[in-house]
């Protein structure tokens, strides 16, 4: 819903193109997050901190965890100052990353808020603070990207992708965390991975053609052409073109060198 509100109000209120491809890209995104959703395995119960501490303190998330702060590291201080202002992937690919300490940081934390009005002493727990810390440093640096991110590129395709990466990374989180691959059937598994190619493809929709002006107006005559749509670049890529094909070579001053 948050998908294809923001493509939405971004054409009405912002005046940001989102054409024919881009909107059935957002609709394969949509579909594919919703099969990943409903053959996703089941949350494991966990209902202390402790038994929270337990499962994070676990090699193989401690492993998981190490990957995505090295792969985070890499982007925000490599690839961000690079290629950052034209590869719309680099910001949103930092914010997914970074979502998957900020949500298992909410779900320690919700255990935590229940453990307190049960009258457990949640406060004097080492867990509930380091929680709260990691949630407010990922939570500022998601929106600090994410910002920037809308700064550049088009609204329409910024919360698709957004959207699409972020559900990725969470869900894999959740199953690496609780183990909840092991409970998985044979069902699952491929329901995942064909909601996870759908993803792919309706992303590849919505970033390879979206300049692209296809809609449903002039779909036949694209078609019956059979040569490349017009093309529309976006205010926020292109700031200024500038043509001097009509100046002839002739035309342009010459300069001299006199040595003596």
């Amino acid at each position: 819903f948050s998908v294809l509100c923001s493509a939405i109000l971004s054409s009405y209120l912002l005046g940001e193109r989102l054409n024919l491809l881009g909107k059935l890209g957002c609709m394969l995104s949509l579909v594919g997050s919703t099969v990943m959703v409903i053959h996703a395995p089941e949350d494991e119960q966990v209902t202390t901190l402790d038994e929270m501490s337990s499962k994070l303190k676990e090699p193989g998330f401690l492993a998981y965890a190490a990957i995505l702060l090295a792969v985070c590291f890499f982007l925000i201080f490599y690839l961000a100052p690079r290629y950052g202002q034209s590869n719309i992937l680099i910001y949103l690919t930092i914010c997914s990353v970074i979502g998957a300490f900020s949500v298992s940081s909410v779900k320690g934390l919700g255990i935590a808020i229940k453990g307190f009005f049960a009258g457990q002493p949640v406060l004097q727990h080492p867990l509930t603070w380091i929680l709260v810390i990691t949630l407010v440093a990922s939570i500022t640096t998601q929106i600090n990207y994410l910002n920037k991110s809308l700064d550049i590129f088009n609204t329409s395709l910024v919360f698709p992708i957004y959207y699409v990466l972020f559900t990725t990374i969470v869900i894999t989180t959740s199953i690496i965390l609780f183990k909840e691959w092991v409970t998985m059937t044979v069902v699952d598994i491929i329901g995942t991975v064909c909601g996870f190619l759908t993803i792919i493809l309706g992303v590849f929709l919505l970033h390879a053609f979206k300049d692209m002006d296809v809609s449903l107006g002039n779909l036949p005559q694209v078609l019956q052409s059979g040569q490349q749509a017009p093309v529309t670049r976006d205010d926020k890529n292109v700031l200024i073109e500038v043509d001097n094909s009509s100046i002839a070579p002739e035309d342009k001053p010459k300069v001299f060198m006199i040595y003596t």
